[in-house]
Order: C-alpha cells, then structure tokens, then sequence
C-alpha cells in the first residue's frame, strides 16, 4: 500500500479540505497537514473547520482532523455514582468551587505536564500556549477550574465559537479534579444549549464519560450549527448543577 503524501503549507496557506486527512488505515490517521503559521487567527479558522494542532517539540505545525470523531453529546454524560458524590461535595463544601477563566496560562502550563494519549513528553509547546493564550484574551478560549480552598487542583481549556465547544486538554492535582471541571463544563453547556463537545481523538477514559465516536461529516455539521449560536455567557453558577444532580 502506497503511503500518503503529507500536505505542506506555506505561513498563509489555506488549509485543505478535511476530506484529504490521512485515513484510519494510513501511518497517522487525521493528520491532514504540516507547516503553516500558529498564531490566534490560524486556530479559530482551524477549529471552524474541524481542525486542530498537534506536534511534540521539534516538529513543524502539525494540523489534524480524524474521522471518525471523538465526540461527547452533553445529553450523553455519565455522572457515575463516585463523581456524583464528589460533585456534591462541591455544591456544599466551603472552599469548594468552580471558577472559569481566572488562570487560563495556569490551567494550560499544568495541562502541559500531561502526556497525551499516553505519549512521552508534551505537545503543548511554547508557539502552542502562546497562540492560545491570545485566543483567550478574543474571549475565544477558556479555562474551567477546580478550586479548593483558593488552590488551584483542576482544570481543563477549550475553544468555544458560538456554541461550538472544542475540549483541548485536563489536569487533576486531586482526586476527580478534572472530571469535576468537565462535569462543570457538560452544566454550563447544557443550561445554554449547546449540544456537543469535542474530544477530537478517543480514548477509554472519555468513553467512560459518554463520549463516542462519530462520523466526521456529521460532527462537522452539527458543528457548523452550534459556531452560528450566540456566544455562551462563560459564568459559572452552582445552580447549574441542578442539570447533573
């Protein structure tokens, strides 16, 4: 079988199609594209069209878009009985909360110490946070937070276009920390209506959660749906729990 060619882009080359990702059969499966600039603009026309960036230190701007995707429906979430009874610790612990957006370069230098899928090393390099780092000051990334007495103990960052939620990475310090900042992410989603959110790539411990994987055309369309919803007020308030609990 005759391997794929790599698609290399000039700094303001337009991506191409998605359809053009590397199959499942092929050595790296959704790779779409390498080269290109890295900076907040190239991420939002990315994620508008189902794509995003991965590469370890050393390689150039890897862009991917895998089908089929790892998604997780909001109405999909499992609360299973442990993180249940960790979430309503939270609802009436003092010092227990959830915060968005307060510390977002924290959450993304902590998130950088987790290996992805099980590989050596990080892929959130120096280029990577920085250009997130400028989105979110567009208000076009955020950051869910785990709080314990004024300690920072979990986290996640996503992109957010509309209603179009695409989760990037976690971290946890403590026990369900990050799964309670994704549960906290899955009430805020609900309450506005926002009906998916990206998990790009499978693995067990999202499919734990809810999350499976769908047809890449129709994660795009739903996708394409939610981005022309206005943008969600990104607050959190315990009443949102009511929705999980």
């Amino acid at each position: 079988m005759q391997e794929p060619t790599l698609i290399w882009l000039e700094a303001d080359d337009d991506f191409p199609p998605v359809n053009l990702a590397w199959g499942e059969d092929s050595p790296l499966p959704g790779l779409l594209a390498a080269g290109g600039s890295l900076d907040a603009a190239r991420l939002q026309t990315a994620y508008r069209n189902g794509i995003f960036p991965w590469f370890s230190p050393g390689q150039p701007n890897l862009w991917w878009s895998p089908d089929p995707r790892m998604v997780l429906k909001t109405a999909d979430f499992r609360l299973h009985p442990s993180l249940r009874k960790t979430v309503r610790k939270f609802i009436r612990m003092p010092g227990y909360e959830v915060r968005i957006d307060t510390q977002f370069r924290q959450v993304i230098e902590h998130c950088a110490h987790v290996p992805r899928n099980g590989q050596n090393g990080t892929w959130i390099v120096p280029s990577i946070m920085d250009a997130y780092c400028d989105l979110h000051q567009q208000g076009l990334a955020h950051s869910v937070e785990t709080w314990v007495n004024d300690k920072l103990v979990g986290g996640l960052y996503c992109v957010a276009l509309g209603q179009a939620v695409y989760g990037e990475s976690m971290f946890a310090h403590a026990t369900d920390a990050s799964k309670v900042a994704l549960a906290a992410l899955v009430a805020l989603c609900r309450h506005h209506g926002a009906t998916q959110i990206d998990c790009q790539q499978a693995t067990p411990h999202l499919a734990s959660l809810g999350a499976h994987e769908q047809a890449r055309t129709d994660f795009l369309a739903e996708a394409a749906i939610q981005q022309q919803q206005p943008a969600m007020d990104w607050t959190f308030r315990p009443v949102y729990w009511d929705s999980l609990c």
